[in-house]
């Protein structure tokens, strides 16, 4: 009695290990290996992801450079677009107010009056008409003829530069005449302000001339041709 029992309690024991061993595998292989056996998975999808966006990256930076370029690009234009401003021509005209002007009497080629013209303090600017408007009065038998000597077109006065026209009273060899004591000085006919100049002594004028201006004084003693 006592082996049948011992065999049989080895039998029991036996199953018992058999089926421990059973759920162990089963354990082994279940339901927990098969979530971290996929886990693994989304782990190599999110490293694929990674290096999308590695890819994506330099294209960024590439935007980026476009955008620089872009901006240089600009900015070159706006360099080029400040070099445009410049102006053209010659500059701001001489008016008779922008200048002062000196009074001497000579006397060659029987006598002449010359003018030397200076531009005002600060004041820069150009002689564009080259034949000064000048006037015994204010009758038309007192204005100036122009004989189109010297000349100089046009003449920058500023600082020391000094232009010069030569004016002579009287081109005529009769004894008659009208007396003034003043001349009349304008760059222009329509100049609005024009010079009143003072004469050394009282002049005889009849059919008077004046040259062109010059910056050579030489170059400006009236004399018909």
């Amino acid at each position: 009695m006592r082996s049948r029992r011992a065999a049989r309690s080895t039998r029991l024991v036996l199953a018992a290990v058999a089926v421990t061993a059973l759920a162990a595998t089963a354990t082994a292989c279940g339901p927990d290996d098969t979530k971290s056996a996929g886990a693994s998975s989304p782990t190599s999808a999110d490293s694929g992801r990674t290096g999308t966006l590695s890819e994506k990256s330099p294209s960024g930076d590439s935007g980026s450079g476009s955008t620089a370029s872009k901006d240089k690009t600009g900015s070159g234009t706006g360099t080029g677009s400040g070099t445009g401003d410049g102006k053209s021509g010659y500059g701001q005209s001489c008016g008779t107010n922008d200048l002062t002007f000196t009074l001497t009497e000579e006397t060659q080629a029987g006598g002449y009056y010359q003018v030397a013209a200076r531009a005002k303090s600060g004041i820069s600017c150009y002689l564009d008409v080259n034949t000064p408007s000048v006037a015994f009065g204010s009758g038309t038998e007192g204005v100036a003829s122009p004989v189109g000597q010297g000349g100089e077109d046009p003449i920058k006065l500023s600082g020391s530069a000094v232009a010069y026209t030569g004016i002579s009273p009287k081109s005529t060899d009769t004894n008659g005449g009208v007396q003034f004591e003043n001349v009349i000085v304008s760059l222009t006919d329509a100049d609005p302000n024009p010079a009143e100049l003072k004469l050394p002594r009282t002049a005889t004028v009849d059919k008077p001339i004046v040259t062109n201006w010059s910056t050579d004084p030489s170059e400006t003693v009236p004399v018909l041709v």
